[in-house]
């Protein structure tokens, strides 16, 4: 296993106007599962074969939190989420690049510019694959969601040691109506719980931010308060 590691540049922050925000980033080249469970309970997500995490000097804002998945129970309103989605196909396998994912994610950036004035991305077939493939060979998955035949949704995980971590999820707008966000991480934290893992890691949280404050609805998780660095102790307080 090979890696090397950099920091990005200054840029202004995506969920506080005014504030800059930096990432530590390593580039690893077959990162073993074992150290990349490790990574993740210090605080670092995965993007291809980049793995990241926030360094920024202006907040400390950005949590990295963990469902604790053996004690999770769905409330009444996600039972409906489930039952509302009777007809939602889902497909799992391991990730791939086609026109049609990159269309999806192209028409889900598109509206989440209009929507919250996301900067315009211009993705294409490989800057795709170096984002949602690479890098996946050891952990990596794709869940599909069809609805009347048409992809509607496109999840992306990891599956390491006693651990899930989801990395990403676009949608199609236009079937809003069936709360895919929420059915996504409903159906994920399910399969943790039937595959025996201990933790699910859904990405950072901001508390009581209208983008990121909706990862305080699934209980009971753990956040990590502080800064490890690869052999550091880690210490969590637990939420209920």
């Amino acid at each position: 296993m090979e890696y090397f590691d950099f920091f990005s540049e200054l840029h202004p922050c995506s969920y506080f106007e005014g504030l800059q925000s930096q990432f530590r980033y390593l580039c690893i080249k077959d990162c073993t599962p074992y150290f990349y469970n490790g990574l993740l309970a210090r605080g670092y997500r995965r993007f291809g074969e980049y793995y990241f995490v926030p360094k920024c000097s202006d907040c400390n804002k950005c949590v990295t939190i963990r469902y604790l998945v053996q004690e999770f129970i769905m409330t009444n309103s996600m039972k409906k989420v489930i039952k509302k989605n009777i007809d939602t196909l889902i497909q799992i396998r391991r990730p791939l690049t086609n026109d049609a994912r990159v269309c999806l994610y192209l028409q889900y950036h598109n509206k989440m510019m209009h929507k919250k004035g996301w900067s315009m991305n211009s993705i294409d077939r490989q800057r795709y694959t170096n984002s949602f493939v690479a890098g996946s060979e050891f952990f990596g998955y794709e869940m599909c969601f069809y609805r009347e035949g048409h992809l509607v949704g496109v999840s992306y995980f990891d599956i390491v040691e006693d651990s899930m971590s989801a990395n990403y999820f676009f949608y199609d707008h236009g079937f809003g109506k069936f709360s895919l966000g929420t059915l996504n991480i409903l159906l994920l934290l399910n399969l943790a719980k039937k595959l025996g893992l201990k933790y699910f890691y859904p990405g950072y949280w901001i508390k009581n931010h209208k983008s990121m404050g909706y990862k305080e609805r699934f209980k009971p998780f753990e956040a990590l308060l502080n800064e490890a660095d690869f052999f550091d102790r880690t210490y969590w307080k637990r939420y209920d």
